[in-house]
Parts: structure tokens; C-alpha cells; sequence
């Protein structure tokens, strides 16, 4: 392995890219300077360490051809796994999920890595799978993608942490669709999709007496089935499992079009917001920076998704283009799920805002996905 960067390489860097997620990384402080004021502990100074470390990793990772990262992944992959597992035994407990290493002051939780661990692994599969002239991915050929997102998705679902089992799920199957699958693979896909929207309607809208026969509801723990439920009808328990959403759309509702200004958001300084610099941190910047600001941030992700991608389709190797698009498809869900979830579209699940919200694990882990989208396109000419 050989640490360099070639002056060759320098036409290449995505800078682009660089600015945009320095711009939301930026912005994501300053907005946690309002969210995090007193006598709340002032977590904006933690998160410019946290960005300090993640630049730091990503020009790492860029020092790394990512051949040898590709050679690494399998290894990558099992030693997330093992992490995933050892949560079991040493793992700490918060909020009812064992997600978190408590190492002293500091919480390390390896899902977040996991994400990265599994694009890595898928993409060397296809790379290594790859046949000229050889037909679209069937049931059969579908066995070792399917295999490497099961056994990290259902040991992230059993903690349990649905969010992030959630993220794993949407963009491994991303990545799946990206690499062709046979037509009627798709079509049980929308299928899917359509009897999963059957089962909600049958288990919490469909009425019927009670005991009513349900299909997943009695499955689900209890705050699992309130989120559900909260999302089909925010006003049916405003106190209770509705309450978070329907704060957070008081919040986003009141920043009108340019906002209420920095620090003088009702909702956040009366700390009415829950979670308001973690989950709902994108509540925080809508009351305070009104809808113009919102499509601003909206813009920087955007520009990130499409240079991204931009990264995969230029890229010249399968691996390369596997791990860009799967690195924008973990990306991209994170943040449509978790704006969704605060402006009330979809149902309310423990998934940050990449690079806004506040969080070690997290920012470590979305600057190494930046960190390998960045080295792709740096090496693009290269062979």
C-alpha cells in the first residue's frame, strides 16, 4: 500500500463536491451554535472537532489507491460484522437500543460504519462477478448481493435500530437495481411496495372490530406501532407518540419564508423541539432561516448527489462506479428519510441529517463516504 497523491491527480479532485459539503458542513455548525444554547451544553464546539477529525480522514482515504481498498473490502466487511456483534456483549444501551461502544466521554456506534462496509462489499462483488456478454442479475445470481446486506441488516435490526437497518436496506438496494436485475425482479420490487402499503392499511387504517386481525402490527414493539400510527393521524395523540412530529411542523411552519432569525426560533429556545440537534436539527434551521434557507440547504445536497454520481459515471471501473453510486443512494435516502420524517411526510425514525446534525459516528462516517468519492475521481485516468 502506498500513501501518495501525483500531481496528475490534481485535475481530477471534485472540487465541486468539496465545496458543497464544506458549505452544509459549515452551515450545519453555525446552526447548531442556536441549537445547542444555554444551558444546553454547547455541542457545536464538539462538532467542529468531529469535522476537524473527518478531514483528516478523508484525505486519508484519499492517500489510498482505491485498488487496495477494494482488496480490503471483504476484511472491511467482517470487521463490522464482528463490531455488530460485539455490541451484544460489551455494548452500551440508550434509548432502548444496544448501538453504542461507550468509550469514556465518547459513544462510537459501528452502523454508521457498517453503511460503508456494505457498499464496499457489494461493489466488490459485482466487480468480481463481472462477465462480458453476460445476462441481467436473476434469483440465482442474486444470492451473494442478497447475503452480504441480510446479515448486517438483521444484526442492526435486532439492536434494535430501525432507521438505520432502514438506510442499509434502501441503499444496498439501490445499488442492487444499478446493477440490473431482471425485468420481473423489478416488478416484485413495485409489487412489494404495493402490499406493504396493503398491510399499513389493513393494520391502522382499515376499520374493523376489535381484536382486529393485523399482519405486522402485533409484530412491532410499542413505540415502533405509535410511530406508524402517528404519521397516518399526527393529531390522534399530541402528546404521546404524535408529539415530535407535530412540534416539528409547528417549528418548520413558523420560519415562514426568511426565517425568524439566528437564536430566535420560539421552539428551539424553549426547547420544545425534542432531539432538536440530532434528528430534528433540520427543524431548528427552518424556524430560524425561513423557506429560502431551506432550499438553499436543499441545493448544497443536491449538488453533493449529482457531482456524486457524476464520480460513478466517469469513474473507470465497476468497483469505482459501484461505490459512488452507493455512497450517494446511503446519502440520499438519510436525507430524503430524515426530512421527510421532520416536516411530517413520512413516519418519525432515529435517522440524522448527514453533516448537519450533531454526532461523532456520524460525520466520521459520511467524510469517509466523501473521502472515497474523492479519491474515485482523483484515479479516474489512471488505468
Amino acid at each position: 500500500m502506498q500513501l501518495r497523491i501525483e500531481r496528475r491527480m490534481m485535475p481530477h479532485v471534485p472540487w465541486g463536491l468539496i465545496v458543497c459539503v464544506l458549505g452544509v458542513c459549515a452551515l450545519g455548525i453555525w446552526n447548531l451554535a442556536s441549537a445547542s444554547r444555554p444551558p444546553m451544553a454547547p455541542v457545536w464546539t464538539s462538532q467542529a472537532l468531529y469535522l476537524g477529525v473527518g478531514l483528516s480522514a478523508v484525505l486519508v482515504v484519499c492517500l489510498v489507491d482505491y485498488r487496495w481498498i477494494q482488496r480490503m473490502a471483504f476484511p472491511i466487511y467482517v470487521l463490522n460484522i464482528l463490531a455488530l456483534l460485539a455490541l451484544r456483549v460489551v455494548g452500551h444501551t440508550a434509548k432502548g437500543a444496544e448501538s453504542w461502544f461507550a468509550i469514556g466521554p465518547f459513544r462510537l456506534q459501528p452502523a454508521e460504519f457498517m453503511k460503508i462496509g456494505v457498499v464496499l462489499m457489494l461493489a466488490k462483488v459485482y466487480h468480481d462477478d463481472f462477465q462480458p456478454n453476460q445476462p441481467s442479475y436473476g434469483i440465482v445470481r442474486l444470492w451473494k448481493p442478497v447475503l452480504v446486506v441480510m446479515v448486517p441488516f438483521t444484526l442492526v435490526l435486532v439492536q434494535p435500530d430501525l432507521g438505520t437497518a432502514l438506510m442499509i436496506f434502501l441503499s444496498s438496494g439501490t445499488v442492487i437495481l444499478f446493477g440490473k436485475v431482471r425485468w420481473y425482479l423489478a416488478a416484485t420490487i413495485v409489487a412489494g411496495v404495493l402490499v406493504g402499503g396493503l398491510i399499513i392499511w389493513n393494520d391502522y387504517v382499515r376499520e374493523m372490530p376489535e381484536p382486529r386481525t393485523t399482519v405486522v402490527r402485533h409484530h412491532l414493539k410499542k413505540h415502533q406501532s405509535q410511530r406508524i400510527s402517528g404519521w397516518l393521524d399526527p393529531e390522534a395523540d399530541l402528546r404521546g407518540s404524535g408529539y415530535h412530529a407535530a412540534q416539528s411542523k409547528i417549528a418548520v411552519g413558523s420560519g415562514g419564508l426568511t426565517g425568524k432569525g439566528w437564536r430566535e426560533g420560539t421552539q428551539t429556545g424553549l426547547r420544545f423541539l425534542p432531539e432538536q440537534h440530532t434528528d430534528f436539527i433540520f427543524s431548528v434551521w427552518a424556524e430560524e432561516h425561513g423557506f429560502f434557507s431551506c432550499l438553499l440547504l436543499l441545493l448544497l445536497y443536491g449538488g453533493i448527489f449529482i457531482l456524486g454520481l457524476g464520480v460513478g459515471f466517469s469513474a473507470r471501473d465497476r468497483f469505482g462506479a459501484f461505490v459512488a453510486v452507493g455512497v450517494v443512494a446511503t446519502l440520499f435516502w438519510q436525507v430524503f428519510e430524515n426530512i421527510g420524517m421532520v416536516i411530517g411526510l413520512l413516519p418519525v425514525t432515529g435517522i440524522t441529517l448527514p453533516l448537519m446534525s450533531y454526532g461523532g459516528s456520524s460525520m466520521l462516517s459520511v467524510m469517509l463516504c466523501i473521502g472515497l468519492l474523492v479519491n474515485i475521481s482523483m484515479r479516474r485516468h489512471m488505468f
